[in-house]
């Protein structure tokens, strides 16, 4: 028989365990869903295969993450397979400003009040871009081509329709006081290749979208929709970088718009779930190869969680509300 001091050590050790399995920080069981209420090849798509990666790489999660695709609707498919998943803490949203854009423009019956905030990974610019081989060179070059052409001629390719790009092209087209063609299409990485192929004149496309079209030297950018220049000075195509392209409120464009790169997942997930998810992407912002996206893509990197992100949120749906009824872009009532 053991000695009584050996008992006790081990009675102790067991408990110990048994309280410890009891309270064990939450973590996901099966495979967790990853949507993207947008194309391949876009923005959103990009970073959600950017943090599989990492996750995967980094042995960052015990189960898979698994990014699934659900476009439908200019993302709204998206966003109704979160809603009805109420209280499931193995789906997550990669959400962009559709998240505003399509309800109003759609009157789909979803908000960002039917998710539940996780985090702001980062904010997304946009660029005007030309074709590379395009005799426009600079901004005021664009601004006198617009206005020379009838109206109509100049075709503007962009995502969905009444969504983002379509918001900043008819801003464009108030400030020059003419009109252009919109052109909608399924992701940003189509709208690129439609441009490199002058199937279109001109894109707003988010840098990352772009970014290796300019390195080809296939695309050309002309400025930023954002109050200051990109901070970014790494060489991207021959000696220019990021930080050399100019505003263009700075250009005669008056007007900056910045978009929403964050995680969602359902109403009814537990506090434990979402700081779980909300910690996870903290790791994921952490490695190399997030930075070097951030870099890549030249995105304002600001991070929120919690209440402050939920506010962010709260605000933005309130602009961009605005924005779409200026724009003409509300569904009928």
């Amino acid at each position: 028989m053991p000695p009584i001091w050996l008992v006790f050590v081990a009675v102790a050790a067991l408990c110990a365990g048994v309280v410890g399995s009891a309270h064990a920080a939450w973590q996901p069981n099966r495979p967790v869903e990853f949507i993207v209420p947008a194309g391949t090849g876009g923005g959103a798509d990009q970073m959600a295969r950017v943090i599989q990666g990492i996750v995967a790489k980094h042995n960052l999660m015990p189960t898979p993450l698994v990014v699934i695709n659900k476009s439908g609707g200019a993302g709204g498919e998206g966003f109704l397979d979160i809603k009805a998943a109420r209280a499931n803490p193995h789906k997550l949203i990669i959400t962009l400003s559709n998240l505003f854009t399509t309800p109003l423009a759609t009157g789909i019956p979803v908000s960002w009040k039917d998710m539940t905030p996780v985090a702001m990974m980062a904010l997304d610019e946009f660029v005007l871009w030309v074709n590379a081989e395009s005799p426009i060179k600079t901004t005021a070059d664009y601004i006198a081509a617009i206005k020379a052409a009838p109206a109509g001629k100049m075709k503007m390719g962009g995502t969905g329709s009444k969504q983002e790009d379509q918001i900043i092209t008819v801003a464009i087209e108030k400030i020059l006081g003419t009109k252009m063609t919109y052109v909608p299409f399924r992701g940003g990485g189509e709208v690129a290749v439609q441009l490199v192929g002058n199937h279109i004149d001109s894109t707003v496309n988010n840098p990352i979208e772009a970014v290796a079209q300019w390195r080809a030297g296939k695309l050309r950018p002309l400025c930023v929709f954002d109050r200051v220049p990109l901070p970014v000075t790494d060489k991207i195509a021959g000696d220019q970088a990021w930080s050399d392209i100019p505003t263009c409120k700075s250009q005669g464009l008056d007007m900056e718009y910045l978009m929403l790169r964050g995680v969602f997942m359902p109403a009814g997930v537990t506090r434990e779930q979402v700081q779980y998810y909300a910690d996870l992407l903290k790791k994921v912002r952490e490695t190399p190869e997030w930075q070097q996206l951030m870099r890549d893509g030249a995105f304002n990197q600001t991070f929120m969680t919690g209440a402050e992100y939920a506010a962010w949120v709260d605000t933005e749906e309130k602009r961009h509300r605005q924005l779409m009824q200026e724009a003409g872009f509300l569904a009928a009532n």
